[in-house]
């Protein structure tokens, strides 16, 4: 499928997410945000690998802080804690093995 195949979802603060690709195995999920922009603490049971296409971010996972920039990226165990703060407007590549129906 093609990057327009699914639709731009709308969330809080002006961030934006859509799915790029999937199957049942892993799914690959582009996320804009804005300057200020929060990422919730949240946990799932995926894995997730982030890369950093553009922009500042300040991470939190299980606690640990973590600032990365453009280019840079970071594992998140299953079942972690984390979330992100914003610093520059961007974009995050996010990778979930297995997908996240939740976003389907």
């Amino acid at each position: 499928m093609t990057e327009n195949s699914y639709p731009v979802v709308e969330l809080e603060g002006g961030i934006r997410r859509q799915v790029r690709s999937q199957t049942p195995e892993m799914m690959v999920v582009a996320v804009d945000f804005p300057n200020g922009g929060v990422g919730g603490l949240h946990s799932h049971p995926h894995v997730q690998s982030t890369y950093v296409r553009a922009g500042r971010f300040r991470f939190s996972v299980e606690g640990a802080e973590i600032e990365v920039a453009s280019g840079d990226s970071l594992i998140v165990p299953p079942n972690a804690m984390h979330g992100c703060v914003c610093i520059e407007a961007g974009q995050l590549i996010d990778v979930f093995s297995p997908r996240r129906d939740d976003f389907l």
